[in-house]
């Protein structure tokens, strides 16, 4: 039975929907955070004062830290979310995803191990109970060609940014803890996450506050880059239900059924704005004519698709938003919580320091 769970990354965007989540449904969460630059403490402000949430400073690279954190909270489960996940920056400044994704996954499924082998000495029934649960991205697969065709948990890896492929070696190292030691893991591959509480530097809530400041939209190449596009909540729900149902050693794909061109998510967003936000800037008189066409990155796969029918027939698991529904209820979150994301641009986010030392 798992009543604590460690969340590393909680601080981030999809890291503080799972533990919202995680709290509701009574668990005992304890969040690890190394507070980079997209993790804001503000974001799990709701929560902070909960006597069932601990949050610890630390960073998962760092093997002493997370031996303490072990020891301490003894959990019953890892929920490891804690990633360098820009693939702008991964081309710019690799190094750091490889510390990250790679060498922090790799300490973090070491101590699993220890403390995996201290319960095993104790309770048995309590080590076999026991979850590493590894969230990956569609990225590790690439590009998918085939106009038709989705990405399934079979799908051999192709990775194409420096992003993607520390997060595919990430995964095939937790596969090996798995298959090696026995450590009784868990991994999902999930679409392209949307909703309240994103850093700014993705494409919707840049997007939005881009517009909203009257500057211009950058589209990638001719913008008909297609992803899978899936509400944060959902996929916090998703994620815990792998984990209180999932077999140990699966995998799971999760994705929002809601596949559109990056200039169709921009398109919507001015749409929404025209009617929430209708007074602009000056001089604009349309919130597209702020779109700008810019030139594509390097490595830039064309299309991303998930086939979530796994999920869907094994665990009964659909997600609620639809993309209009889920784009709109975004759209408003940003237009509502001005505070949240003025401290992000300005930087005062960056200036509380919540974290407990063990």
């Amino acid at each position: 039975m798992i009543e604590t769970l460690i969340v590393t990354g909680g601080a981030g965007f999809i890291g503080s929907a799972l533990i919202r989540e995680a709290l509701a449904t009574g668990l005992r969460v304890v969040n690890v955070d190394k507070l980079t630059y997209s993790g804001n403490a503000a974001s799990f402000a709701e929560v902070k004062n909960d006597p069932r949430c601990h949050f610890i400073q630390a960073d998962i690279a760092d093997a002493a830290a997370m031996r303490a954190v072990f020891e301490v909270f003894a959990p019953d489960a890892v929920m490891h979310l804690a990633a360098e996940s820009h693939v702008d920056r991964s081309i710019d400044a690799p190094a750091a995803f490889i510390e990250t994704n790679v060498r922090g996954t790799f300490v973090l499924l070491e101590e699993a191990r220890r403390h995996v082998k201290s319960l095993a000495a104790a309770d048995p029934q309590k080590a076999r109970d026991f979850r590493f649960q590894h969230i990956s991205t569609d990225e590790v697969f690439g590009d998918l060609v085939d106009d038709g065709g989705l990405f399934t948990e079979t799908t051999p890896y192709a990775p194409s940014s420096p992003y993607a492929a520390s997060k595919a070696a990430s995964d095939h190292l937790v596969r090996a803890w798995q298959r090696t030691y026995g450590l009784p893991v868990l991994v999902t591959n999930c679409s392209n996450n949307y909703g309240p509480r994103q850093f700014p530097e993705k494409l919707i809530p840049l997007t939005i506050l881009n517009a909203l400041a009257g500057r211009g939209l950058p589209v990638y190449g001719s913008g008909t880059q297609v992803r899978d596009w899936l509400y944060v909540e959902d996929h916090a729900r998703a994620l815990l239900l792998v984990l209180a149902r999932g077999s140990a050693g699966g995998t799971w794909n999760i994705g929002g059924r809601n596949k559109q061109r990056n200039i169709e998510v921009v398109r919507g967003v001015c749409g929404i704005l025209e009617e929430l936000a209708p007074k602009k800037p000056p001089g604009v008189s349309r919130y597209e004519e702020l779109i700008r066409f810019v030139a594509d990155r390097p490595g830039h796969d064309a299309r991303y698709a998930i086939d979530a029918a796994k999920i869907e027939r094994e665990l009964g698991w659909r997600p609620k938003e639809n993309f209009a529904s889920g784009l709109r209820k975004t759209v408003r979150w940003y237009l509502e919580n001005r505070p949240w994301w003025q401290a992000v641009l300005d930087g005062s986010y960056r200036c509380e320091r919540l974290g407990t030392n063990v």
